[in-house]
């Protein structure tokens, strides 16, 4: 569980630098360039995500249960997938009503997967792993709040449309194709 756990330090610790040190974070792109920032920070979120991930995979062979979820949330955790592949999306498709409404659908997102995880999963590791992500996301949407806010970009009904559509057909994706095969376990 420890390499699950310096996993997260790094990862999320890597994505908190503009929650908790936007004016170091400023001075390191200036002094790098944004590129090279971009770089480094792409290779110690990289690290930081597979530490993670393969510790996750690792705790799951000797767990330790807190408690036992009932069946049933498994089904609200397949539910609540839906509008979090659909915030996903809108993080990415230019104009639609989604990100001009939230703002920051992404982070949003995070929060739907980690706390319809942390209902499902009653494994000490899962309560760290999607608790770390939910906490993390919780302080980032805050963060992202306050920060200036990005220009006014008109809505489109076709970018909303594609955003649904989008995030509809990568749930069906994911949750029918991928995750078992990127966790091992089915969803239902």
């Amino acid at each position: 569980m420890l390499v699950m756990i310096l996993g997260l330090v790094i990862f999320l610790g890597a994505h908190s630098v503009r929650i908790f040190a936007e004016d170091w974070r400023s001075e390191q792109i200036r002094r790098l360039g944004e590129m090279r920032w971009k770089a480094l920070f792409s290779v110690v979120s990289i690290a930081g995500l597979a530490l993670a991930i393969w510790g996750f995979g690792r705790m799951r062979i000797d767990p330790i249960w807190v408690w036992f979820p009932p069946v049933g949330l498994r089904h609200a955790v397949a539910l609540l997938m839906i509008p979090a592949f659909i915030l996903l999306v809108a993080a990415y498709v230019p104009n639609n009503h989604i990100k001009a409404k939230l703002g920051h659908p992404m982070v949003l997102a995070v929060k739907v997967w980690a706390l319809s995880h942390l209902l499902a999963n009653g494994r000490l590791g899962d309560i760290i792993f999607f608790g770390a992500f939910l906490l993390w996301a919780v302080l980032d949407f805050r963060a992202a709040r306050r920060r200036q806010p990005a220009p006014v970009v008109t809505p489109r009904p076709v970018g909303t449309a594609i955003t649904v559509v989008g995030g509809l057909i990568a749930y069906y994706l994911f949750a029918f194709h991928l995750h078992v095969w990127v966790t091992g376990v089915p969803v239902m």
